[in-house]
């Protein structure tokens, strides 16, 4: 072989191995391409819940407000708790006359002043159980007749009345759409079976209700569950003119309400 010829061949040959080195880049993957930031989208947002909305006394349903209404809205709602308790058998305080009695005659009494056109119903609990009437106007025969048959004897349940006339009170308070007054009237010679529970009781109707509770205590002071000042009223009877006197206050507070709200 001449010199000549192998050059030519060796620079062939050197082309073709440059030809060969010279492979195109491999097509771009799909992973490894190059993608343009783009904002996150937002995260999905949870439907609003509706805001827990408290009950408002009388808790009127939406679908029924108020069902049977009560022909005077306005009208103003006395419930008396009557204590017939065995401690009323005492003398204590009434002269020759047993509490019973007197506290019969006065609550007969004071029945007759409460305005026609307001309701009363009567809780008592006494030697033969309970006696009860609905609340009701054109109906104070009829609560002078069971306040007679009351007998003294028995416990206090002083908690279980106060549950009944919150009840009472918030189905009335149904019929007349809230409005109007309600007054809770104890006369009560004797503490309660339990005092705590009854001060529980007091104190979910006086958080739940513009309920008002008038309590007269015959004969036993100033230290009652009942007598909660700048909460509920509360009068110390020690004799029987001051009972007659406390239970006329009753009606003097819920006049002396209605000329603060018309003068306002």
């Amino acid at each position: 072989m001449t010199t000549k010829p192998f050059f030519l061949f060796l620079v062939v040959l050197a082309l073709a191995l440059i030809g060969c080195s010279d492979e195109p880049p491999p097509p771009p993957q799909a992973g490894a391409a190059h993608k343009i930031p783009q904002p996150a989208a937002p995260a999905p947002q949870a439907p609003p819940q509706p805001v827990a909305q408290s009950a408002n006394w009388p808790f009127l349903s939406e679908e029924e407000p108020g069902g049977d209404l009560a022909e005077n809205m306005m009208a103003r709602n006395y419930l008396l708790i009557f204590d017939g308790s065995g401690s009323m058998d005492d003398s204590e305080c009434s002269g020759a006359s047993r509490k019973i009695d007197v506290a019969k005659k006065s609550v007969m009494a004071w029945s007759k002043s409460v305005p026609d056109d307001a309701n009363l119903g009567l809780y008592a609990f006494h030697k033969r159980g309970l006696l009860t009437l609905p609340l009701a106007t054109g109906n104070r025969d009829t609560f002078i007749r069971t306040i007679g048959l009351i007998q003294a004897g028995g416990k206090t349940p002083l908690s279980d009345a106060m549950i009944h006339a919150y009840q009472t009170f918030t189905e009335q308070g149904q019929r007349q759409l809230g409005y109007g007054e309600y007054t809770i009237v104890v006369v009560t010679d004797g503490y309660a079976d339990s005092s705590e529970r009854l001060r529980n009781v007091v104190e979910k109707i006086l958080s739940t209700s513009p309920i008002t509770i008038y309590s007269i205590g015959f004969c036993i002071g100033e230290q009652h569950a009942l007598n909660q000042p700048g909460r509920t009223i509360y009068k110390s009877a020690d004799n029987p003119a001051q009972l007659q006197q406390g239970l006329q206050a009753v009606l003097a507070e819920s006049e002396s309400f209605d000329d603060d709200a018309f003068s306002e």
